[in-house]
């Protein structure tokens, strides 16, 4: 019995993705104002788009932020990302990609990937940068290629932007804050970790990529210096095993709220 409900409990983890939301506050946005963000990480070609299409469709967020791994390594049938694709960028305007390690992996290549995701309607942010103008405000979103895969040119992401504006960074490795000073957003929005997929009571993630052994950076909101942020996503996917434990596959609803 305890085995068949740590499967059943598993199962569930892995297939029924939850909503997580987390806020922030900014004196760059004026008061009262609020920027909706979608966050959408690691997806691994998971057959999970009916899901994360209701939720997005239902908040109608400002954007859309898919922080890489949208396919794994081993996928060779792309029909699922595609019509996620098309699928988000018909109910949000904006629609931003950047790339993981496992673009980097996968057959298709990530250079030709970006081009089938952009005839979608995806707006692809490896080491460039977008202004969204909303409400009379202009908020820079920055991203950055892989930087595990030594891809990331921080330099480039935030060329021309403006440092009176709130600034989003989206970067698929967290491992991106070794840039330091390099980084002048507001918010890093990352994944990557998958939260270790497997989390134990009173400890969180026991391994993480490029970390190894009780990662630092696993999953949550890290305050950095400067008042800036990181928020790592577990994302929706898995990758190696089909596991999760003590750590639901989700997607994020991030709301920024104007305060100045």
């Amino acid at each position: 019995m305890p085995l068949l409900l740590l499967m059943g409990d598993i199962f569930y983890e892995v297939h029924f993705v939850a909503l997580n939301s987390i806020e922030f506050e900014s004196e760059k946005l004026k008061a009262g104002k609020k920027l909706k963000i979608v966050q959408i990480s690691d997806y691994h070609n998971a057959n999970a788009n009916e899901q994360v299409l209701e939720n997005v469709e239902r908040i109608k967020p400002d954007a859309v932020a898919i922080t890489g791994d949208v396919v794994d390594r081993e996928t060779d049938d792309y029909e699922r990302i595609f019509a996620l694709a098309e699928g988000l960028a018909n109910v949000c305007e904006r629609v931003y990609f950047v790339s993981g390690n496992h673009e980097w992996a996968n057959d298709m290549g990530t250079r030709r990937l970006e081009a089938e995701l952009e005839s979608r309607g995806v707006r692809v942010l490896n080491n460039r940068n977008d202004i969204m103008s909303i409400e009379n405000m202009d908020i820079y979103i920055c991203g950055v290629d892989d930087y595990d895969t030594r891809h990331s040119d921080a330099d480039e992401a935030f060329d021309g932007f403006d440092e009176t504006s709130y600034t989003i960074l989206l970067s698929h490795s967290p491992n991106i804050i070794k840039e330091g000073k390099n980084l002048k957003s507001d918010l890093i929005l990352s994944g990557h970790t998958h939260g270790g997929q497997v989390r134990l009571p009173f400890v969180g993630a026991v391994v993480a990529p490029n970390q190894g052994l009780f990662p630092k950076y696993q999953k949550g909101i890290y305050e950095l210096e400067g008042a800036r942020y990181l928020y790592i996503d577990s994302g929706v996917g898995v990758s190696r095993l089909p596991v999760r434990f003590m750590n639901r596959s989700q997607m994020t609803l991030i709301e920024i709220n104007g305060k100045g």
